[in-house]
This record gives structure tokens, sequence and C-alpha cells, in this order.
């Protein structure tokens, strides 16, 4: 068999057999098949696409290209979630502990941020000592013991899907269907779960900039699951706007605690609902969603997932005190509030912008190794449809100097297009694909 051939082939349209994707895949990940070839392919697959078996066989060759977690010593259905990355997505640690605190266990690996997205791992960080790095065996422990666990992936999992990743960010082959299906759920299915809920967004803030190339994406992700015989669901929700209003690691992380204890009912929440009360259902835990819906709210109105997620943040070698005295996390020296030059009504924000206001405050990173700042960002005032009048604030800029912060608020108030009319939001919920 020769790379070359292969590169052919799917430049021409055809479709790769199962032998031939694992030798491929073998080969890229053992170093005998070098970049240049690989990214060409990548290229091929981009323009050519994959149909749903060659897709699923990729899947799988990036799954057996590494070690894979065996989680049989979890008791009951394991459950994960993934997002396909956003801004302000600090779904995970909300999530987590709600669904724990109803009695299904959630095992999750995460990431960090690069560019305009946060990373899970980042935003963790920001409590003092907390840990990323939990062998199997203390992670499964936690899992029965906490209820959940959110760890980094180690270099054995999935290496082909690390190199190949790697190779597309630079070859601007990111946002390819077969890819993102092979890289999400090769990851996912070496994680161990039972049922993997998935996160798809779309708009201007997401990979997937349009509804229809979101729904293909979370078609391809549960056809492909069911395949690999697992419980696999997809929620398309907006990426037109930042999700909540906090947008950098410590501030997330606030603004998360802050729905644990009942204070905010908003878009982060109404996912934290839709994405829990699946995990429920398909784990057995409850018969519907309107009860599972029930188990959730109880979970926050009773305390119960707060509790679980100081507990995990013990676990982990965190300060839980930090949980419920949020003076504890990272503070920026300098706060500064953006007026709006206008009045009128928030027509759009520019979500993807906002989250590179975050990014060059030194909130995210540009390359995978640049040093994060846990305690820079952004907090908005105002979202899609809000009236808002000239002067009042837009959003709060948390910076490490009064030159950044100046910067920034330019940035973030050209973020915002205000207009006359109200604008009509649209569904945040775009739609479910079991």
């Amino acid at each position: 068999m020769r790379m070359s051939d292969l590169i052919q082939k799917k430049r021409d349209g055809g479709v790769l057999s199962r032998e031939e994707i694992r030798w491929m895949i073998e080969g890229y990940t053992d170093g005998s098949i070098p970049d240049y070839q690989m990214s060409a392919m990548a290229m091929a697959i981009y323009f050519r696409g994959m149909d749903i078996e060659e897709t699923y066989e990729l899947t799988m060759a990036m799954l057996d290209s590494g070690d894979r977690i065996d989680l049989s010593g979890v008791q009951g259905v394991k459950a994960d979630k993934h997002s396909t990355g956003g801004v302000g997505d600090k779904t995970s640690l909300v999530l987590c502990p709600m669904v724990a605190a109803c009695g299904v266990h959630m095992a999750k690996l995460s990431g960090r941020g690069l560019g305009h997205t946060g990373g899970t791992l980042d935003k963790l960080e920001s409590f003092p000592g907390f840990s990323i790095a939990v062998s199997e065996d203390a992670f499964i422990k936690q899992v029965n013991e906490v209820g959940f666990a959110i760890a980094g992936q180690t270099a054995e999992l999935c290496p082909a899907d690390k190199k190949l990743y790697a190779l597309r960010d630079v070859t601007a082959t990111v946002s390819s269907v077969p890819l993102i299906v092979s890289s999400i759920l090769s990851k996912k299915l070496a994680a161990g779960a039972d049922v993997i809920v998935l996160d798809v967004k779309t708009g201007s803030g997401a990979f997937m900039q349009t509804e229809e190339a979101a729904f293909d994406l979370a078609k391809a992700l549960t056809d492909v699951g069911r395949r690999a015989g697992k419980k696999v669901i997809a929620v398309v929700t907006d990426m037109d706007e930042p999700l909540g209003n906090a947008v950098g690691n410590a501030l997330e992380v606030k603004e998360a605690l802050s729905a644990l204890r009942g204070e905010y009912r908003g878009d982060l929440m109404e996912l934290c609902l839709t994405l829990g009360s699946q995990i429920l259902t398909q784990g057995g835990a409850a018969p519907d969603e309107d009860a599972a819906r029930a188990m959730l709210e109880k979970a926050i109105a009773s305390g119960a997932a707060l509790e679980k997620f100081a507990a995990f943040v013990k676990a982990q070698g965190g300060d839980p005190a930090a949980v419920y005295d949020t003076s504890l996390l990272p503070q920026a020296p300098v706060v500064l509030e953006v007026p709006s030059t206008a009045g009128g009504y928030v027509g759009r924000i520019h979500a993807e912008d906002v989250g590179l206001v975050s990014m060059r405050l030194g909130g995210g990173r540009a390359q995978k190794d640049d040093d994060v700042d846990l305690a820079v960002g952004v907090v908005l005032h105002k979202k899609v449809g809000g009236a808002v009048a000239a002067g009042e604030s837009l959003g709060t800029i948390h910076a490490r100097t009064e030159e950044a912060a100046r910067e920034a608020a330019d940035m973030l108030r050209a973020c915002f297009e205000i207009g006359p009319e109200k604008a009509e939001r649209p569904p945040f919920i775009k739609g479910v694909v079991k």
C-alpha cells in the first residue's frame, strides 16, 4: 500500500476501505507516513468528505491508536459530555455536579483552551492547588466516591488524534465533519462512558457557523456513536453570542458557582438542564425529560449540586473554601466599565470577537504553550435583545494593567451592534439529535 495512492483515491472522490484507513492511521502514528502526506490527505477529506462508514472506520482506527480507560470499576451508569467549543462555555462546571447529585456518575476528560475558546482545565486551575493530573485508579475512585471527576487527557489516549489535530490546526482543515467526528468520538470512546451527550455549537462563535452544518455534524456524531455501541445524543445550541455573561477563566468559575447556588437563570442554566435531562433519561435515572428536569432543579435548590462541586474540588487538591468564598479565586488588579456610546437595543454581539478580547487580555492562548492569566476577562451586562441607554455599561473589563483595560474596552464596544429596534432572540436550543 502507498500513501500517495490513497491520497489520489480520496482526491478523486473514492471511498477508502477499512484496511486502507487503518494502515494510514497506524503509519501516521508511528511516523512512517510524514506530515506532508497526511496534510494532503486531510485536505482531500476536507473537499471530498467521507461517507458514514469511512468516518466510523477512521474513528475506530484513531481510538485503537492508543490506550483506553477501563471504567468497569465505576458503579452504575457512566456518562460523559463534550462541547464543540464556544465563548464563555463553562457548562461542565455546572452540569457535572448537577448530574452527579442526581445519581449518574460523570467521568470526564477535558482539554485546555486555544484561541478564542476557553478550556475547562484552565478554568478549574483557578482553584488554588487544583490538579488536573489524576491517575486512572484515583480517577475511578473519585467518580465512585464523589460522583464525578474532570481530568486532563493523557498522551497515551488517542495519540493519532493528537498528531492529526495539530496538523489540521495549521492546514485549515479543522472544520471538516469526518475529521471533527473522528477527533471527538475517538477520545470519548477511549474514555469509556456508556452515555455521551454532545453540545454542538452553531453561530458566529462556533466552528459550525450555520445551523445546517451543525445539524450535519450532530447527525454524523450520533450515527457513528451508535455504530460504536454507545448511547450518543447531540444537542445543537446557539453561539451567536457568548454563553452566559462571563468570558475568562476565574470569572467563568464565579458565574458557574452563581448558577450552582441558584442565583443565575439564563442560557447557561437552560443548556445544563437540557443536556442533563438527556443524560438522566438515557442513563435510566429518570423516566422522561420532565422528571429529569425536576430532579436537576431540586439538586440546585437543595444545595446538593454545590456540595458535590466542593467535594470534587477538594478531591483534586483544590481549596474548597473558594467554592463558598469567591474572593479566594484569582482577581485582576484593574477593573474598568465600558459605557455605551449609543442608546437603543442590542441587535448582535460578535461572540468570537468577545473571546478575542479576553484572549488578548491574557485569558487565552494564541499558541498551545502560551501562559494564561486566570484572573482577566470580560463580564457582559447586556445580551441580544436587551435595552441599553447611552452611557450605560455594556460590560466590565478585568485586566492586568490600565493600558490593557483601555484597549480591551475599545475592542469590547466594537463587539456590540446597537440599533433603534428590539431584535428577536433566536431559539437558544436549536434541536436534539438522537
